[in-house]
């Protein structure tokens, strides 16, 4: 099983909107894309920062490769759309082991 992270880092301004948007449209987006089994939001708990970890879970890095490819373009790019300048993002892919 692969983790797909994606932490979050968010201007003050924007947070109780994206919160709300991320849980009512784009992670619903995303798993509706088929590739993930499971999703979770996790809040990073680092003082005078709101920073947040998405993590989706894949069957494999084939499928995740998939989604990377053909799905995720144009959902980040929503995303950007949406919060230019006000966030930053990095992903990071895991192997679940247990």
């Amino acid at each position: 099983m692969i983790l797909y992270n994606v932490t979050v880092s968010l201007d003050p301004s924007i947070h109780t909107d994206w919160l709300d948007w991320m849980k009512n449209i784009h992670i619903p987006e995303v798993m509706a894309t088929g590739f993930f089994v499971e999703n979770k939001i996790c809040r990073v708990l680092v003082d005078d920062e709101i920073t947040y970890a998405i993590q989706y879970s894949c069957e494999s890095l084939e499928k995740l490769h998939d989604y990377q490819e053909n799905y995720a373009p144009e959902l980040q790019k929503k995303h950007t759309e949406r919060y230019k300048g006000k966030f930053g993002a990095f992903r990071t892919l895991l192997e679940i082991i247990q």
